[in-house]
């Protein structure tokens, strides 16, 4: 699971209107998560030798696209493309409802959940970079 309290959405309904700061408690809440995925992966990867599960951590990735976002060449992080950038999301983004942002590719998410298609892309340069070797051997 990924940082999902500091997904625009999240930051708006748990962070607050005025601050938007990250819900604590969702990204903990995630973090429980993978950590059992990880435990329940190995434990499967122990009693299975035909198939390999593994497990991706975008977690890590996305965080570190919201935080140093600046770093990536993104000037908005904390909020999506479309709309207001703050509740939107899938259907609503849609041009003929509401507004899009002029510069997509500046933004981590394009609505208030889901990154953009630039930010998918280093997240999955990340894996492949990280996970390659696990993926390919």
């Amino acid at each position: 699971m990924p940082p999902v309290g500091c997904v625009p959405s999240q930051r708006t309904l748990g962070g607050g209107l005025a601050t938007r700061a990250c819900e604590p408690k969702r990204n903990e809440a995630a973090l429980l998560y993978n950590a059992r995925a990880q435990e329940l992966i190995a434990a499967f990867n122990n009693n299975n030798s035909d198939v390999l599960v593994v497990f991706l951590d975008i977690y890590r990735i996305l965080d570190d696209l919201m935080e140093r976002g600046e770093e990536y060449g993104f000037s908005e992080t904390t909020r999506g493309c479309c709309g207001t950038g703050t509740i939107e999301v899938t259907g609503l983004c849609d041009s003929r409802f509401v507004s899009v942002c002029d510069d997509v590719s500046q933004h981590v998410f394009f609505d208030s959940y889901h990154p953009t298609e630039r930010a998918y892309r280093i997240i999955v340069n990340d894996i492949f970079l990280n996970y390659g070797h696990v993926l390919f051997s």
